[in-house]
């Protein structure tokens, strides 16, 4: 049966689970092995002949001895699944070469020797979308970390820096367009109905920024004018149904341009710059250089069909790619353990662009959530690891959330020690001094030492060690002031049980609850395992605001009394303090609630101090209702199982789901009357009104509280939101409430959201996810039936993500009680796996954190890992995320 369309066995596949154990672990690659590649290669040459089922390259690389390095007559070239048709030494047939495992290796006598090799691919066989594939008659690549090895021999790593110029000739009707890095130099016709184009990048690159796309696809085009006057030609490739729905890519790519210039002084440097929508993509996007491959759910977006989130995506995806011209291509990594030094501030650059573009309290919030929803958790795994790890099987495994998100918070906490005018001369100085290079984080934190005058010697442990810091927080009055002990640690991680001191800026200020006086903030940072601070009072009843802006990420571990929070959470002049507050206040309650440590006069106090500090929030007649909404969105139930799970206590995801649900009823209760008088304002605010964002995230939030605590008025509210909405942020906010209740009309809406949209694939992806993430107490029925839908395929990674990584993070079905969930997902890793290790892997994770669950659930969820161990010929990406999940 053709793969794409195979749906996965919900029943699992018993042949698997007793199959042979895999084969010899793959090798550990250690950052201290590192030693410069012996060859240069200043020019490379590639010539393709395009075929969906068959390409010819030919590639030919200029290379000479590098006399950095360790002589040696070997040349290495590494291969994934390749066979070589031809080796030339210097235009005749080479002899001495031979194949060690999948490199190919070559003797070379002398100093500088062109080698040419041809090689003979199948683009439509490559399912793990890595190098060159095949995707819906259209050829493109993705070749970071390692797919260029597929596409050709070569020395697939970063350090190795090459020119490149390209020659592409394939069937005209079939690839009307023919795109590759850099500029378009020349192009023609061919014989026999073929043309073919020739581009040249003149900047040095690792193989891992090449890219080629040869499909049917028109532009949406414009252009930019640089600082210093260039003209830069910008187009936005993309199937001809898709096009209407490429404008706001352009303008971001716009803004983007113009944001870096004036922020961080960045110009770019070629006259052309292309991005392509790929539908069947690993990743959300790739920042090749001049030519960037784009995921499609990251590039189309108009009002019907994408969601306020889904803008916001783009247009920060997008800069995202553009930001790596500097911070990745111009200055590329020495070796893939440097990822976090392209990764980690080019996160830091979207997010202060997102802040611009946005509004930086709410997008602060934003990305301090995700961090905590996908960072915090795989810091207290067994997946944990620094920012700069010391070693890997897989690469493809590190582009985690640990290098991207808490990468970023590293190099923020930098520009926030030096201040922003200071760290721009830091980051200028890095640019200055590394251009062309790759580089090492090393080099990145001794720019920003140099060019903003800070010491960094103690911060470097942020790189090496894992783990997120924990601040203890006491104080007392101390004469005229409030003195403040804060006392840091960092918990064992595996591989790194002992810890040492870590520098933590914390931006802090005191406040008078009696007579709500806001105190002046100043930043403090601790820099020792404990240190006393005298901070200056505002009042007589001292409030303490810290980690205001989150300038540290590091969890805040404090006994302040409830009053204290319902004063911050109502009146800090701080947004991310006031969030943290609420956060707070709400986490307190529901964990202790969840571990039974409340009685029933507990629980009650507990929830009237959260619906006063929610009521004061709802009712705020001065706050924005983007910020509202943040205010009013309960903490995840993923992020109450880490705060569940610390010390010797286990997360117990059952209680912490019906006691969140029991709190969001009591809210609705209490506070039924200003609820239902904000949800008639905001309801009448128009989409075109610019208040209309925020009052669609607090409609639907509202509608998701009634649903806890009277589920009829709320399929009422939210059918009638469904049928009146003019745009997707209504529509798919409504569905979501009516996804989780026993209502005809949740039925009634979905058929009618997928007859509407049947032939979107991306809002298909929309209707796949919202009924695997519902509070539906038969969400996991439906998720099996929803894997046997004409719609669903395993081939193709947004489809798989959207049905099944949102189970993942269902909390509810999950981690159901008998265990059902895990075997769902460990059966889904087991038939991905084949297909698409890199998105298989990604799955192992979510069952990874059984030693923080209790005893039952944990049992079986080791059980499922073990079972995922022994199956035959499991691939480098998925054995290495079980084997240190087990052994963590």
């Amino acid at each position: 049966m053709d793969i794409a369309t195979t749906p996965t066995n919900p029943e699992g596949n018993p042949e698997l689970a007793d199959a042979a154990p895999s084969p010899a672990e793959p090798p550990v690659i250690l950052r201290k092995d590192y030693t410069p590649f012996p060859w240069r290669v200043p020019q490379t040459k590639l010539a393709f002949g395009l075929g969906v089922e068959t390409t010819k390259v030919v590639a030919t690389l200029n290379v000479e001895r590098n006399p950095d390095a360790e002589a040696t007559q070997e040349l290495r070239l590494n291969g994934d699944s390749l066979k070589a048709d031809a080796v030339l030494i210097d235009g005749e047939p080479a002899a001495d070469w031979t194949m060690d495992g999948p490199d190919l290796v070559v003797t070379l006598p002398g100093k500088s020797h062109e080698v040419t090799i041809e090689t003979t691919i199948d683009p439509s066989a490559n399912t793990t979308l890595m190098g060159l594939y095949a995707s819906n008659g259209m050829l493109c690549t993705q070749c970071e970390a390692e797919g260029f090895r597929r596409i050709t021999f070569f020395p697939d790593r970063p350090d190795v820096l090459s020119t490149y110029t390209v020659r592409m000739e394939g069937p005209k009707d079939q690839f009307p367009i023919l795109l590759c890095n850099g500029n378009n130099t020349a192009s023609g016709d061919g014989e026999n109905g073929t043309h073919w184009a020739e581009w040249h990048d003149p900047w040095p690159k690792p193989s891992y920024l090449f890219a080629l796309v040869a499909g049917d696809l028109v532009a949406n085009s414009g252009t930019f004018t640089t600082m210093n006057g260039r003209v830069v030609e910008l187009n936005v490739w993309v199937r001809a149904e898709d096009l209407p729905r490429t404008d706001h890519a352009v303008e971001s790519l716009k803004k983007s341009m113009k944001w870096d210039e004036e922020t961080f002084g960045r110009e770019y440097d070629l006259d052309l710059y292309n991005i392509v929508a790929v539908s069947d993509f690993n990743m959300g996007a790739m920042e090749n250089k001049g030519l960037n491959v784009f995921n499609t759910k990251y590039v189309l977006a108009d009002t019907d069909t994408a969601t306020d989130a889904d803008f916001d995506a783009v247009e920060g995806v997008i800069a995202h790619e553009y930001f790596h011209n500097w911070s990745g291509n111009r200055i590329t990594c020495r070796d893939w353990f440097q990822l976090s030094l392209k990764e980690g501030f080019t996160v830091l650059r979207d997010q202060l662009f997102s802040q611009d573009m946005q509004g930086e309290a709410v997008k602060r919030i934003e990305d301090v959530r995700i961090l905590r929803a996908a960072q915090f958790p795989e810091d207290a795994g067994p997946l944990a690891h620094p920012i700069r790890p010391d070693s890997y099987r897989e690469i493809s495994n590190f582009y985690t959330a640990t290098v991207y998100n808490k990468g970023a918070e590293v190099i923020r906490m930098m520009r926030t020690m030096a201040g922003e005018e200071k760290f721009r001369a830091g980051t200028d100085l890095y640019f200055d001094r590394h251009d062309g290079e790759a580089a090492t984080c090393e080099d990145f934190i001794t720019a920003i030492e140099d060019g903003a005058g800070l010491e960094l010697a103690q911060f470097r442990r942020w790189y090496r060690q894992a783990g997120t810091p924990r601040v203890e927080v006491s104080q007392e009055l101390a004469g005229d002031g409030l003195a403040v002990t804060l006392k840091q640690t960092v918990p064992p991680t595996p591989g790194q049980d002992v810890k040492g001191a870590m520098p933590i800026p914390l931006r802090v200020a005191v406040h008078c609850r009696e007579t709500g006086a806001i105190g002046a903030e100043q930043l403090i940072v601790l820099t020792g395992d404990e240190e006393r601070f005298t901070l200056p009072l505002s009042g007589p009843v001292p409030v303490l605001s810290i980690n205001r802006g989150f300038t540290a990420p590091v969890v805040i571990e404090r006994d302040l009394e409830r009053d204290d929070l319902v004063f911050l959470a109502a009146s800090d002049d701080d947004p991310f303090a006031r969030y943290e507050a609420m956060q707070e206040l709400v986490v307190k309650h529901l964990v202790a609630a969840a571990s039974g440590d409340l009685d029933e006069a507990g629980r009650a106090a507990g929830k009237t101090a959260i619906g006063d500090a929610m009521r004061a929030i709802v009712t705020d007649g001065d706050l924005d209702d983007s910020m509202r909404g943040e205010l009013m969105t309960l903490p995840s139930e993923t992020y109450l199982f880490e705060a569940m799970a610390t010390g010797n206590r286990k997360a117990d995801p059952g209680a912490i789901h019906n006691e969140r649900e029991q709190l969001k009823a009591a809210i609705g209760f209490t506070l039924k009357r200003e609820l239902e008088s904000l949800y008639a304002r905001v309801v009448d605010v128009s989409f075109d009104d610019p208040a209309g964002r925020g009052a669609r995230k607090v409609k639907s939030i509202i509608a998701g509280i009634f649903a806890a605590s009277d589920p009829e008025r709320a399929a009422i509210m939210a059918a009638r939101q469904f049928d009146e909405a003019d745009n997707m942020t209504d529509r798919q906010g409504a569905l979501m409430v009516l996804c989780g209740l026993e209502t005809p009309a949740r039925a009634e809406r979905l058929a009618a959201f997928y007859d509407r949209y049947q032939s979107n694939a991306l809002v298909v992806d929309k209707w796949f996810t919202l009924q695997a993430l519902s509070l539906h107490g038969d969400v996991q029925e439906h998720v099996k039936a929803l894997a046997e839908h004409p719609d669903f395929t395993m081939s193709n990674p947004n489809r798989v993500r959207s049905l099944y990584m949102a189970f993942a993070g269902n909390p509810q079905g999950f981690h159901a009680v008998d265990g059902s969930g895990y075997k769902l997902i460990a059966d889904v890793i087991l038939a991905l796996d084949p297909i698409n290790p890199q998105t298989a892997a990604r799955f192992v994770p979510a069952l990874g954190r059984w030693r923080r669950i209790e005893s039952v659930r944990a049992g079986l969820m080791k059980a499922e890992l073990e079972r995922i161990s022994r199956a035959e010929g499991l691939s480098r990406d998925t054995f290495e995320q079980v084997t240190r999940s087990l052994e963590g």
